[in-house]
């Protein structure tokens, strides 16, 4: 189901929870709010949908994946700085970001992963995990 997108920032500034099996239905929530903002919108944490869950859906060239409870656990690179959109703000923000980035995370089997991410990817990918830390950019 598609859902509105959170603008209120005490809302947002708020660290997500961790997320369990019984929370895997606002994946698909995730996926579908993504794609009904497919040209301007390359990923979404589940707090910007009103869930405080540290789940977060990430487009990676036409193929969005979920991560559930990612933390990174490597930054690699000297930080660059980024200006980044958001819809849960207008405008954008200038911020730092990391080149690379190792992060672990469960799967929708709840397995664990570890993944390596570099370029626009890992900047998506740090940009939701704000997001779930309650940072807004």
């Amino acid at each position: 189901m598609v859902r509105p997108i959170v603008k209120d920032v005490l809302l947002l500034g708020r660290r997500a929870e961790a997320a369990v099996e019984a929370d895997l239905p606002v994946v698909q929530d995730l996926m579908d709010t993504l794609r009904a903002h497919t040209g301007h919108c390359v990923g979404l944490a589940a707090n910007m949908i009103g869930v405080n869950k540290r789940i977060i859906v990430v487009d990676g060239g036409g193929v969005p994946f979920p991560m559930l409870n990612p933390v990174i656990r490597k930054r690699r690179g000297e930080p660059y700085e980024a200006e980044e959109g958001c819809l849960s703000h207008s405008g954008t923000r200038r911020t730092l970001r990391y080149p690379f980035i190792e992060v672990e995370f469960q799967n929708l089997s709840l397995q664990t992963c570890r993944q390596r991410y570099s370029g626009f990817l890992a900047q998506i990918i740090q940009h939701e995990l704000d997001h779930c830390e309650g940072v807004l950019i």
